[in-house]
C-alpha cells in the first residue's frame, strides 16, 4: 500500500521527534514512579516504624517492603495484557490517552493517605500503586506500537529504543527531585543523626518529603496528554485493522505533508486474519514469541534483582554510612546522590549506545553481545566474591556491577523491548508485545522476591552464580528471535506475503492483476 510504502521511506523528520517525546514521557514517568519508590523506602520505616529505645531507626517489615517494592509490578503486569489487548481491538490511540490518565490519577493519589497509623499509610500506598502500575502496563505495548509504526524502516529501532531510553532520564529525574526535595527540607529543618537524638533525628516535616517525590511523578505525564489526544491513529492500524484505507490515506497526508491516495481495493483483498490462538499464528509466529517472553523473563530477572541489591551494596562498600549514623533527611539524600550517580555513568549512556547502533549491527547482536557479557561480569563478580568484599578491592568491584548494568541497556532491556513491536502482524501487534511485556514484568517480580530471600537462604555468592545462569540461558533464547533490522513490518510480520498471494488468487478469478503498486 502507497500510504505504508510512504511510511517506511519516510526521511527522518519532525514528527518523528515529536512521536519519540510524546510517546518517551510514558516511559519518563513510569521509570520515575517505578524508581522513586526505592528512595523513600528507607524514610517510611523511619517514620512509620520506629521502636522506641532500638539501636538502629525503623525499618519497613520485610513482608510491607516486598509489598511496596513489588505491588507496583504485580499491576503492570495486569495493564501490560489488558491494555495490550485493547490497542489491537479498540485502536493505539484510544486507549493511549487512558493510560495516562490512570498514571496521572494515581501518582497523585498515591502521594496521599486514609489515616495515620502505618497500616493505613501502606495499605493506601499499595492500593494505588497497584492502579499506578496497571497504567504503566498499558503504556509498554501501546508506546512501542505506535512508533514502530510510524516510524520508517532505515531508523526505525533507532526511534523505539529512544522512547525506551527515556527511562534512563526518568531514572535520573527520580534521584535529582529526592536529591532537591530532601536537601531543601534538610537546611530548613536540620536534624541530628539517629544515635543521638533517636526522635528528633526523623523531623515531623520529614512526612512531607516522600509524599511530594512520589506525587512528582504525575507533572511529567499530564503535560503531554494533550498531545497525545492530537496524534493521529497509525496508519498501519486504520488500513490494516479497522480496514478503513482513506482514513489512514488521510491521518498519514497530513503528518507527512504529501499527498496519498487511499487504495480500498487492496484491504477489502485480504482474507488472512488468523486470530493468536490459531494453528497459523503458531506455525508463523509461534517460535518468535517464545523468544520474545522467554529472553524479557530471563533478562528482568537479572536486571531486577541487580536494581534491588543496589542499596545493600552501596552500604556494603561504605558509600552510605550505617543507618543509625545519619538523620532520617540526610539518608534520602545519600541514597539518592549514588542512585543518580550510578543512573549517570551507566545506566543512560547504555541505552544511547543501542539508539546509536541498533540500526547498524542489528537486535540480534546487540541482544547477544549483552547477555554474554553480563554473563561474564556476573560470574566475575560471583566466583572470587570474596575477593570483592574486601576494602583495598572496593572500587573494582562498583566497576564490574557498573558494566553489568552498561551491557544490561547496550543489550536485551532495550531489545527485548524492540523487537516484539516489530516481528508480528498489526491485528496482534499490540497484544503480542504485552505478553512479552508482561512475561518480563513475572522475571522481575522473580527478582525483586526471589532474592530477598535467595540472598538469605544461600549466600549472595550464589545468589550472583545463579543470576549468571540466567543471562546464560538468555544468552541461548536469544537464537528463536529474528532480526528485523532494515526490513518492513509488514515484510517482518507476512502481511506483505498475505497481500501478494491474495492478489495473485484474485486476478486468477478475475483476469487482471492488482499487484502493480508495491505491498
Amino acid at each position: 500500500m502507497e500510504v505504508l510504502n510512504a511510511l517506511d521511506i519516510a526521511k527522518t523528520q519532525l514528527y518523528h521527534f515529536t512521536a519519540i517525546v510524546i510517546a518517551g514521557m510514558g516511559f519518563f514517568t513510569d521509570a520515575y514512579d517505578l524508581f522513586c519508590i526505592s528512595l523513600v523506602t528507607k524514610l517510611l520505616g523511619r517514620l512509620y516504624y520506629y521502636k522506641e529505645g532500638s539501636p538502629d531507626p525503623g525499618s519497613l517489615p520485610s513482608n510491607v517492603s516486598a509489598a511496596v517494592n513489588g505491588v507496583a509490578f504485580c499491576g503492570t503486569l495486569t495493564g501490560q495484557l489488558f491494555f495490550g489487548w485493547l490497542g489491537d481491538k479498540m485502536g493505539r490511540k484510544r486507549v493511549y490517552g487512558l493510560t495516562l490518565m490512570v498514571m496521572v490519577i494515581c501518582s497523585i493519589a498515591s502521594g496521599l493517605s486514609f489515616g495515620k497509623d502505618a497500616k493505613a499509610v501502606m495499605a493506601t500506598l499499595c492500593f494505588f500503586r497497584f492502579w499506578l502500575g496497571f497504567g504503566i502496563g498499558g503504556d509498554y505495548p501501546l508506546s512501542a506500537t505506535i512508533m514502530s509504526e510510524y516510524a520508517n524502516k532505515r531508523t526505525r529501532g533507532a526511534f523505539i529504543a529512544a522512547v525506551f531510553a527515556m527511562q534512563g532520564f526518568g531514572i535520573l529525574a527520580g534521584g535529582m527531585v529526592a536529591i532537591i526535595i530532601s536537601a531543601a527540607f534538610k537546611a530548613k529543618y536540620p536534624a541530628l543523626p539517629y544515635k543521638e537524638d533517636p526522635i528528633g533525628s526523623t523531623s515531623p516535616q520529614a512526612d512531607y518529603v516522600w509524599r511530594i517525590i512520589v506525587m512528582f511523578g504525575a507533572i511529567p505525564a499530564l503535560l503531554t496528554y494533550y498531545w497525545r489526544m492530537k496524534m493521529p491513529e497509525t496508519a498501519r492500524y486504520t488500513a490494516l485493522v479497522a480496514k478503513n484505507a482513506k482514513q489512514a490515506a488521510a491521518d498519514m497526508s497530513k503528518v507527512l505533508q504529501v499527498e496519498l491516495e487511499a487504495e480500498q481495493e487492496k484491504i477489502e483483498v485480504k482474507g488472512n486474519d488468523f486470530g493468536l490462538f490459531s494453528k497459523q499464528f503458531l506455525r508463523r509466529h509461534g517460535l518468535h514469541l517464545l523468544g520474545t517472553t522467554t529472553t524479557w523473563f530471563l533478562l528482568d530477572i537479572a536486571f531486577y534483582s541487580q536494581n534491588l541489591f543496589q542499596k545493600d551494596i552501596f552500604t556494603a562498600i561504605g558509600w552510605i554510612p550505617k543507618a543509625k549514623e545519619m538523620s532520617a533527611l540526610d539518608e534520602v539524600l545519600r541514597i539518592a546522590r549514588a542512585q543518580t550517580l550510578i543512573a549517570l555513568c551507566s545506566t543512560v549512556p547504555g541505552y544511547w549506545f543501542t539508539v546509536a547502533f541498533i540500526d547498524r549491527i542489528g537486535r540480534f547482536a546487540i541482544q547477544l553481545m549483552g547477555f554474554f557479557f553480563m554473563t561474564v561480569f556476573m560470574f566475575a563478580l560471583a566466583i572470587p566474591y570474596n575477593h570483592w568484599t574486601l576494602k583495598a578491592n572496593r572500587i573494582g568491584f562498583v566497576v564490574m556491577y557498573s558494566l553489568t548494568f552498561f551491557f544490561a541497556n547496550f543489550g536485551p532491556n532495550a531489545t527485548t523491548f524492540v523487537v516484539p513491536a516489530e516481528i508480528f502482524p498489526a491485528r496482534l501487534r499490540s497484544t503480542c508485545h504485552g505478553i512479552s511485556a508482561a512475561s518480563g514484568k513475572a522475571g522481575a517480580m522473580v527478582g525483586a522476591f526471589g532474592f530477598q530471600y535467595a540472598e538469605k537462604a544461600i549466600g549472595v555468592k550464589n545468589t550472583l552464580i545463579i543470576l549468571g545462569v540466567v543471562n546464560f540461558l538468555g544468552m541461548v533464547f536469544t537464537f528463536l528471535v529474528p532480526e528485523s533490522k532494515g526490513r518492513s513490518l509488514e515484510e517482518m510480520s507476512g502481511e506483505a506475503e498475505e497481500d501478494n498471494g491474495d492478489a495473485i488468487e484474485l486476478s486468477q478469478h478475475t483476469g487482471h492483476d492488482i499487484r502493480t503498486a508495491p505491498a
